[in-house]
């Protein structure tokens, strides 16, 4: 295992839908093909774990609660054009939560994986 690679792990409904849409919609590479439990993917020195329902990430908490998707922490990818991105995007058919929104350090939107994990890309200002 190398320390040059920032693991987030993201827990999906379904890992094969969510290798499909790093891979092929945002220029990831599959690392590790364990469908469908798990699977891994880097672009850069991101590693994203993908963590299925029968994944040991998945299993029940002390407590009952079942660990899922979603929430609001994100991935946060650069992007050069936002408003190409932001088209691209929408030609393959993805949900976004928010509408494109400017702040000092730049542009950014939020949208959705297949089981409703979020991704940010951002276009830093000039």
């Amino acid at each position: 295992m190398t320390t040059d690679l920032v693991s987030v792990r993201y827990l999906v409904d379904d890992v094969q839908a969510a290798l499909d849409f790093y891979t092929s919609t945002l220029g990831f590479t599959a690392r590790m093909n364990a469908v469908p439990t798990f699977a891994d993917v880097t672009r850069g020195n991101l590693r994203l774990l993908l963590s299925g329902p029968a994944s040991s990430a998945g299993r029940p908490m002390p407590d009952g609660t079942t660990p899922g998707p979603g929430g609001w922490n994100r991935i946060h990818l650069i992007v050069e054009d936002i408003d190409a991105e932001v088209t691209r995007l929408r030609e393959a058919g993805v949900r976004f939560r928010s509408d494109v929104v400017t702040g000092p350090g730049g542009r950014q939107i939020v949208f959705d994986d297949p089981s409703g994990n979020p991704v940010e890309v951002f276009q830093p200002a000039t």
